[in-house]
């Protein structure tokens, strides 16, 4: 695979770092990840990974990390900018600086943060708001990345905009522009043979990967977001370009933008409806997507229209056609209707390598237990027995370990 011999480090987070190292995973890569002895983790993201439980405030303890991170190619830092230099495993160990040789020269050191250092202050003249902001912001969460990113005031929502739940930052802006970065230093590392810091920010990244509707809300003439919230073709604005509930409850996507796909929908909507279905009189016409002064007809007579029957028969209606129109599915659905089947219960990697040489890929477990892999990893360090022993007593494998050891049974 692409990514095989590639060995990364990630040290145990949710959402953006365990998704970038899967990403690394599904194509090859080694990964071991760093968890907190005698911890629970809720993380789902594991295929293919292993977990060495270690405590890095032990001395002991972070001398076996720094030959783990000495010995890699990538590490995956999710924590605040400083946590992991105050443990003395920043970037600078490995890398080296002016005036020292790193332990790892040839490092992607791959970090993950909130907002970018120093942001905090708004644009706004409320000088109580700005007071609030005198420091960085590094608390927060997916929702309020993206709030600071300008990309969720452009979403739609009747009274207020609706948050993608947390894909938006986390997982676009944060994990997967992470390992954009990861791969791009990476190939840098084969043309000058250096490492590199991978500095990622999930309010950067929402707003990257949230560049085309940003720049069009710059443009006032702009048909697809130039007008306020809502009033737009693609944020819920436009009729043809939303979501519909069916008389089960059940929902329809309709996104026919283009005319002649408009037309096809059209056609096949009032086909399909009941005979002599209207509104006081009005049925649309190809040419009602271009009037915008029929819009709000437009909304109400699908809306009334797809209310008459269920999502399965509207999903057989568009079925194989032009109309844009296809039913909205739930999670189970999806598994079920995927083209690996419904026994494939893990989203697959994605993109497929086409013409790459065929590999077995990793199993589908959804679940790893912190330390589970912790000998394995320590004797691959070729740590002798004696050495493993240490790190026992000393607390650094948790209380589990520790006692096992005090009480004469073998780790």
């Amino acid at each position: 695979m692409s990514l095989s011999g590639i060995k990364v480090v990630e040290f145990a987070g949710l959402a953006p770092g365990p998704f970038a190292s899967l990403i690394l995973a599904d194509n090859g890569a080694t990964v071991i990840r760093v968890d907190k002895p005698d911890s629970f983790s809720p993380d789902v993201l594991c295929r293919g990974k292993r977990s060495i439980a270690i405590n890095p405030k032990i001395p002991s303890g972070r001398e076996a990390l720094l030959k783990l991170i000495s010995s890699a190619d990538v590490v995956i830092d999710p924590f605040r900018p400083g946590v992991l230099e105050r443990l003395g495993l920043g970037p600078e160990v490995f890398l080296g600086s002016a005036n020292n040789a790193g332990l790892n020269p040839k490092l992607i050191y791959g970090r993950i943060a909130g907002p970018p250092e120093g942001y905090g202050r708004c644009a706004t003249r409320d000088s109580n708001f700005d007071k609030g902001l005198a420091k960085p912001l590094w608390e927060g969460h997916d929702i309020n990345y993206i709030a600071l990113s300008g990309a969720l005031a452009m979403l739609p929502g009747s009274d207020k905009p609706a948050f993608p739940l947390n894909l938006l930052a986390d997982f676009a802006g944060g994990g997967m522009t992470c390992v954009l970065g990861i791969l791009l230093a990476l190939i840098e590392r084969g043309k000058s043979g250096c490492g590199q810091v991978v500095e990622t920010d999930m309010v950067s990244g929402a707003r990257y990967i949230a560049a085309f509707p940003l720049i069009h809300s710059l443009i006032p003439e702009s048909h697809l977001f130039g007008n306020e919230r809502g009033k737009n073709i693609l944020d819920g604005g436009a009729p043809f370009y939303d979501v519909y509930v069916c008389k089960d409850g059940r929902y329809m996507s309709v996104g026919c933008l283009e005319p002649q796909f408009f037309k096809a929908f059209v056609n096949g909507f009032l086909q399909a409806l009941p005979k002599g279905f209207n509104l006081n009189g009005w049925r649309p016409d190809p040419q009602t997507q271009g009037n915008r002064d029929d819009w709000n007809k437009l909304r109400d007579f699908m809306a009334r229209g797809f209310q008459t029957n269920t999502r399965d028969y509207w999903a057989a209606a568009f079925h194989e056609t032009d109309a844009c129109a296809l039913p909205v599915l739930t999670p189970e659905e999806a598994r079920a209707s995927s083209s690996t089947g419904p026994e494939q219960s893990f989203p697959l990697a994605h993109p497929r390598i086409v013409g790459s040489q065929p590999s077995k890929p990793p199993p589908h477990d959804h679940h790893l237990n912190p330390g589970q892999h912790t000998r394995q990893v320590l004797h691959e360090l070729a740590l002798s027995e004696a050495e493993i022993r240490k790190l026992s007593l000393d607390g650094a494998l948790g209380k589990e370990a520790h006692s096992s050891v005090v009480s004469g049974h073998k780790l």
